[in-house]
């Protein structure tokens, strides 16, 4: 025994080092009778074998105010955490009592907000992508200490700190360097624990990457860093003491990179015979922490009492893995619960046109609604490129805010829409009310793994537990030579995926009544704010400035509006036809119900998710003739699809196809003027439409 391990043996308490064996023996029999009963263990896992020494000495150092994101590697770091073998279990076999996900998702995907454990929000399989969320955790616990709202902060010994869990080859992943970036620049109080086991599934650290997590974080100024042997419990726990008394005094990053040993599978499906040699398995066979820590304290309690607790621990996981096995599956009935948590915002209330106020233009109507939310919470930030101070802006939708609140709520990022999106589930877990903006449609894809790995599956794969309440803001649309990446619209992109709001607002009044809306919403909105519309210059656009509403108005989610209704006589003699569209498609329609006057109703869908069905469908009965119009490049998009849905729910109400208008096909927006025109639906086009659809 070294005279280091004999001092740390006479430190530490002998239950703890007793506790530690318990845990990590139980890591070893439970990879064992996984491997044992695989006709029953079918779905995909991994286990922390040859991981459990750095695990268990991170988790014994975290109280209930800290913050931790475990990777699908980290069983044992739960076990130390305090959840037992038989809550993994249930997890692992995808039980209705899971306790984290419902039988939703993999092993060793937890999140968690039980009392007296540490706090874990959604965890995804996309590796590397916690270091996002996870820093937004930290970002948020910052803000709140510099405002006096983090009740745990009554003391250094008492400030929460974040913990980002990872395997050595995620932290190639762009995104993650996106966080360490952040993490630096603002000195977060995160530890990013990089485990290294030389493998990224069959791909060797050699292949993978030209330097290791430790010599990567040297090039962040500002990172804290050290080596551990995380096979070695002692040197983990010494090491992981004196970090998380650091960030817990000196409030800044670090990264802990633990060298250890991979002696299972790489998940249950990709077996370590596929890639890995005799040789190679033999060395980590070698570095097995479990072996080594028994060594170390048999001298201290004897290899008869540890074969008694290993007895133990057999026949309790044992016990455990037939009850789980036992346990009732998941009720089918409740799969489609949590998608998204209940609004509060149902009805349309305030003044929508006060009679004091004066016109406003879109960019400031929400400009307006963000500075009355930030006036009335101070849990409210707005954070994106260049709407800081300096600018407020490109488009000046957030100038003066930042010289009204200060820049700790309203402040500049650099260019990393993945972080800017990704941030917003930590910011929102801690209590935040983040409103973020993603500078053009066109630069939205960054920030696209994000938005459909954390941000959309969040609520859902934690039974509730994490929905993200944000409001993504996102300029799109084309006019005066945008060019071919700045004037794309997203809709149909954004539709695509399961779990977020979208709203597409083509007036001032819709935009503040939206925007109040979206803030109280618990789920995560994306508002598409069509540049072309901000400043009411485009010809045609006047009617998209309108009275502003007042502090009150709130207008919800999925409820369109008629905004021009077509005469009765029309109606009933069967000439007229209905306009479903949205943004710069309502003044198309417009314009072009000028040359077919009483014949035109027009409805304005406001937003695009929810949908106003019933608005749609009823309307579209009423008059048996359809166009859907929209901006997007029309092949597969949002409004082919509602089409289909009019054509389905509609079909013995028609009197012909329902007729889709959209933008050509192309690949992009061409910046010249002329040809932009070309591409774009306008009012003659739509005009033309109308009147084949009324000739039939």
């Amino acid at each position: 025994m070294t005279e280091g391990i004999f001092v740390c043996l006479q430190i530490m308490d002998r239950n703890l080092l007793l506790h530690t064996y318990r845990l990590m023996y139980s890591a070893k029999i439970m990879a064992e009778i996984y491997e044992a009963n695989r006709q029953v263990t079918k779905y995909v896992h991994s286990t922390s074998r040859g991981h459990e020494a750095i695990q268990l000495a991170t988790a014994f150092h975290l109280k209930p105010q800290d913050w931790v994101s475990p990777y699908y590697r980290d069983e044992s770091l739960l076990l130390g955490l305090g959840w037992t073998p038989y809550e993994l279990m249930l997890q692992l076999l995808t039980k209705g009592e899971d306790p984290f996900t419902g039988g939703r998702s993999y092993y060793s995907h937890p999140n968690s907000e039980i009392p007296g454990k540490p706090k874990i929000i959604h965890q995804s399989s996309a590796t590397g992508m916690q270091a996002i969320p996870t820093t937004g955790v930290a970002q948020g616990i910052q803000y709140l200490e510099s405002i006096g709202q983090q009740s745990t902060s009554v003391s250094d010994e008492e400030k929460p700190v974040v913990v980002c869990s990872l395997g050595d080859a995620s932290v190639t992943e762009g995104e993650v360097s996106e966080a360490f970036q952040f993490a630096v620049l603002k000195k977060l109080p995160i530890i990013y624990l990089v485990q290294d086991n030389d493998w990224g599934i069959s791909v060797s650290a050699k292949e993978g990457r030209a330097m290791n997590a430790y010599r990567y974080a040297k090039g962040f100024k500002g990172m804290k860093r050290v080596r551990v042997d995380g096979t070695d419990f002692f040197k983990s726990y010494k090491a992981m003491q004196e970090v998380v008394a650091d960030v817990r005094y000196k409030r800044r990053p670090w990264l802990v990179h633990a060298k250890v040993c991979l002696l299972n599978h790489h998940t249950s499906g990709v077996r370590k015979e596929f890639y890995r040699s005799d040789e190679d398995l033999a060395k980590h066979a070698g570095k097995d922490p479990l072996p080594k820590f028994r060594n170390e304290i048999a001298g201290d309690f004897g290899d008869e009492y540890l074969k008694q607790i290993e007895a133990e621990v057999e026949a309790e996981i044992n016990e455990s893995f037939e009850k789980a096995v036992a346990a009732a599956e998941p009720d089918p009935a409740k799969l489609q619960e949590y998608v998204f948590m209940p609004t509060p915002v149902l009805e349309e209330k305030g003044e929508r046109f006060p009679a004091e106020k004066e016109k406003v233009i879109m960019v400031d109507a929400a400009l307006f609604a963000i500075r009355e939310l930030m006036e009335e919470d101070e849990r409210c930030l707005l954070y994106g490129q260049d709407v800081g101070r300096r600018l407020g802006g490109v488009f000046r939708e957030a100038a003066t805010l930042a010289e009204r609140f200060g820049d700790e709520r309203v402040f500049n990022t650099a260019i990393q829409e993945a972080y800017i999106i990704g941030s917003t589930v930590g910011m929102s877990a801690v209590g935040l009310k983040p409103i973020v903006e993603v500078q053009f449609g066109d630069y939205i894809y960054p920030g696209f793994n994000q938005l459909v790995s954390e941000i959309s599956k969040s609520c859902y794969l934690s039974c509730g537990k994490f929905p993200v309440s944000t409001i993504i803001r996102v300029p799109v649309g084309a006019y005066g030579g945008g060019g071919p990446y700045h004037s794309g619209c997203v809709e149909t992109t954004l539709l695509s995926i399961k779990g977020i709001k979208i709203a597409f607002p083509s007036n001032a009044a819709d935009m503040k009544g939206l925007m109040k809306a979206a803030y109280h919403d618990p789920n995560p909105v994306v508002m598409l704010e069509h540049k072309g519309l901000y400043w009411s210059k485009v010809r045609g656009t006047e009617e998209a400035k309108t009275i502003e509403p007042s502090r009150d108005y709130i207008l919800p989610f999925g409820k369109g509006n008629v905004v021009l209704y077509a005469d009765d006589d029309y109606i009933e003699n069967g000439e007229t036809v209905c306009v479903i569209t949205y943004g710069m498609g309502v003044y198309w329609a417009k314009a072009a119900a000028k040359n077919f006057i009483g014949q035109v109703e027009i409805i304005d869908l406001r937003t695009l998710f929810p949908l106003d069905e019933h608005l749609v469908f009823s309307t579209v009965k009423k008059h048996g003739r359809c166009l859907v119009l929209t901006e997007e490049q029309q092949n597969n998009s949002f409004a082919e699809a509602l089409a289909g849905r009019i054509s389905k729910e509609c079909f013995q109400y028609l009197d012909v196809p329902v007729e889709v208008l959209g933008a050509l096909n192309l690949p992009a927006v061409p910046l010249n003027m002329g040809l932009e025109a070309a591409m774009l639906p306008n009012a003659e086009k739509v005009s033309d439409r109308l009147e084949m659809l009324l000739s039939y």
